[in-house]
C-alpha cells in the first residue's frame, strides 16, 4: 500500500509513493508518467530490510547508523548495526493526507528501536506545494530512549540510469569544478562524499541531475538542509543488472563510525532531544 502526494501545477504533475509500511520513505517517483527509481535495476545489499527500500527513490538512513555494518560500541555480545542503520522497514503510525487547493500534506510518526538498545522517535511531513510543482521533507528525530547516543542521518535518493544520455550532468556549487558527468569516475562503481555546508546559500545546498531526456529536457533539482546534512554522498553502480545513481545528503563524512566519534564529530544527544532534517524537490 502506498498513498499519493501529488504536486500538480497547470504544465506538470510530479507524484510520489509514500510507503508507510516503511518509515514513509518514497516507491515511485513519477513525472508525467516517468518512474525516477531505479526498480529492479537496483544491487541487492544482502539485507531483506533495505532490498525491499532500494528499489524506490527514497529510503532514509538512521537514526543510530549510517552506511556499511560495525560492531555495536560495547557490544559484549558482539551485535552489529543493522547496514544503513535501524529506520528502514519501520512501520508509520498515525499516518494523515490531508489536501486542499494549495498544498498536500502527508504526515506520520515512526517509533524505532535503535541496535543499541536506545529508542527514538521520527515525525515524518511530506508537503507538495499544488501551484509551484515544489515537494518539501521536514523529518525530526527524538530521542525518546533512557541513554544517550550520536543520531547519524543520511537519505539516499535513488534514479535509473537508464534515463540518461551523454548529456545528462549532476551539477552544484558543492562538486569539482560546479559540475560532473553523471558516470563520474571509472570502473562500474564509484563513490564519493564532498562537504557542501560552505556552499549553502541561507543553510541550504543545492544539486541537479539533468537534463533528461525523458522529462523533456528539465532537470530533478535537490536541496537539503545543510547544518544537520552538512556533507553530500554521490555513488553509481553500473556493474552487470545494475543501473543506478544514488544522490545522498548526509550528516557525515565518509569515514569510518569510530574515527568520527574520536574526532568529536558524532556528538551523543541526551534523552528528549531533538534533531531536525530538512529535503526539498522540484523538476524544471
Amino acid at each position: 500500500m502506498t498513498f499519493a502526494l501529488t504536486a500538480q501545477t497547470p504544465d506538470q504533475s510530479f507524484r510520489l509513493d509514500l510507503t508507510p509500511q516503511s518509515v514513509l520513505d518514497v516507491a515511485g517517483a513519477v513525472f508525467h508518467g516517468v518512474d525516477l527509481a531505479p526498480g529492479a535495476a537496483v544491487p541487492s545489499d544482502g539485507d531483506p530490510r533495505i532490498d525491499k527500500a532500494l528499489p524506490g527513490f527514497l529510503f532514509t538512513c538512521g537514526p543510530d547508523h549510517i552506511r556499511h555494518p560495525v560492531p555495536v560500541e560495547g557490544a559484549a555480545d558482539g551485535r552489529l548495526y543493522p547496514l544503513h542503520g535501524s529506520f528502514s522497514s519501520s512501520p508509520a503510525r498515525d499516518v494523515l493526507i490531508e489536501e486542499d487547493e494549495g498544498e498536500v500534506v502527508g504526515e506520520g510518526r515512526v517509533a524505532v528501536s535503535l541496535a543499541h538498545g536506545g529508542k527514538a522517535d521520527l515525525a515524518r511531513r511530506w508537503r507538495a506545494d499544488r501551484r509551484t510543482g515544489h515537494i518539501t521533507l521536514d523529518d525530526r528525530v527524538t530521542n525518546t530512549g533512557d541513554t544517550s547516543w550520536p543520531p547519524f542521518g543520511m537519505y539516499h535518493i535513488n534514479f535509473g540510469t537508464g534515463l540518461f544520455d551523454a548529456d545528462t550532468r549532476l551539477t552544484g556549487a558543492m562538486l569539482p569544478g560546479g559540475s560532473l558527468p553523471w558516470r563520474f569516475g571509472e570502473g562500474d562503481r564509484e563513490i564519493f562524499c564532498v562537504p557542501a555546508a560552505e556552499t549553502a546559500t541561507h543553510g541550504w545546498a543545492e544539486i541537479a541531475i539533468g537534463p533528461i531526456v525523458a522529462l523533456g529536457g528539465r532537470s530533478v533539482h535537490i536541496r537539503f538542509r545543510t547544518d544537520t546534512l552538512p556533507h553530500l554522498q554521490v555513488w553509481r553502480n553500473l556493474s552487470p543488472g545494475s543501473a543506478v545513481l544514488g544522490i545522498e545528503p548526509v550528516s557525515h563524512r565518509l569515514v569510518p563510525r569510530a574515527e568520527l566519534i574520536a574526532a568529536g564529530e558524532a556528538a551523543d544527544f541526551a534523552p528528549g532531544e531533538s534533531v531536525g532534517y530538512g529535503l526539498a524537490f522540484e523538476v524544471r
